[in-house]
């Protein structure tokens, strides 16, 4: 059902798509139309969080006709996709260094929910670009701070604070500057089932923001979490992400690799570590839809004097531009 939601929301962004599924529903027929975008409105099935559907908007919102406008209502953070609040503190500067950064883009969370019910509402904005610039991202630099959030929806304030206090346990050895913001929704913002969790971002000198997240067992599902352990564990799990390092986090590792391979007829450089299977799959759609090869050069710690093996990517850009974009 969450596949059958994600094509609908795909309808909605587009004009003129043509989508055929057989009565079993094995195979799907999917003829493309332009991005349209405009101001929508979708409510996403609660077996997967809002975050997989955002993704791949973040994907495509850039080079719709209309600006893109859109609520999403659902699930806001699970331990299987991003959470909203992951993807809000490590995509958007990611596309704002691609030359998508006038005011309107952002993400907003006006309710969070909670799995298995749900109950959460987000909002997300973002403006057109013709076209994207080229980076060249290739020095991580040293982390300067941490910031974190850390929400509770339906069970005690104090949860949060409990996830705060044991994540600065861990993490105060390393660096001073600490600051996780606790978030309690109440009432009709608090969606329609109990839980609780926490989002870590760090950042560098340079602006690479690396990101980590744990959410407590759905309501019902697995044995209880208590919010010391997950605090600790998120925090270790912050401390992984900045070992595998390199410049943009392994959740937006393939939205990286797209911006640049869409990016104009010109040279891109980007610096990642370890490779996510995930990634290396999208690779290889890169390479079927737009036949674009990567160049992988593997950097070994000792040549970085830190965490473990990074690749640099390069590629040359496709030079494609938005048509859509109404000339006025």
């Amino acid at each position: 059902d969450f596949e059958a939601s994600f094509i609908r929301l795909i309808d909605k962004v587009t004009n003129g798509s043509r989508i055929e599924i057989n009565q079993t529903g094995t195979t799907l027929y999917y003829q493309p139309g332009l991005l349209y975008g405009g101001s929508l409105e979708h409510d996403c099935s609660p077996s997967r969080s809002i975050g997989y559907y955002l993704e791949s908007l973040l994907c495509l919102a850039p080079f719709m006709k209309h600006p893109l406008k859109i609520v999403l209502r659902g699930v806001t953070n699970d331990q299987v996709d991003p959470s909203v609040d992951v993807l809000k503190a490590t995509a958007l500067p990611l596309l704002k260094r691609f030359g998508i950064d006038s005011e309107g883009l952002e993400i907003k969370i006006n309710r969070r929910g909670m799995p298995p019910k749900g109950g959460g509402e987000v909002v997300f904005t973002c403006p057109l670009r013709k076209v994207l610039q080229p980076v060249q991202f290739t020095e991580p630099g040293k982390i300067k701070r941490i910031r974190g959030i850390a929400y509770s929806v339906r069970v005690s304030p104090q949860m949060g604070n409990r996830m705060v206090e044991s994540a600065r346990s861990v993490l105060n050895k390393f660096l001073p500057d600490i600051y996780i913001y606790t978030d309690h929704m109440k009432g009709v913002s608090s969606g329609k089932s109990p839980g609780f969790g926490m989002c870590l971002t760090a950042e560098t000198v340079n602006g690479t923001i690396l990101s980590a997240e744990l959410a407590s067992n759905p309501q019902g599902q697995g044995t209880a979490v208590l919010p010391e352990e997950l605090g600790q564990n998120c925090a270790k799990l912050l401390l992984e992400e900045v070992y595998r390092g390199g410049c943009v986090d392994s959740t937006n590792q393939s939205l990286a690799l797209l911006l640049m391979t869409l990016g104009q007829r010109d040279v891109s450089k980007v610096l990642l570590g370890p490779l996510s299977p995930y990634t290396i799959e999208f690779l290889r759609h890169l390479r079927s839809f737009f036949q674009i090869m990567f160049k992988i050069e593997t950097k070994t710690p000792e040549e970085e004097h830190m965490g473990g093996e990074k690749v640099l990517m390069t590629c040359v850009g496709i030079g494609f531009s938005n048509l859509n974009k109404t000339i006025r």
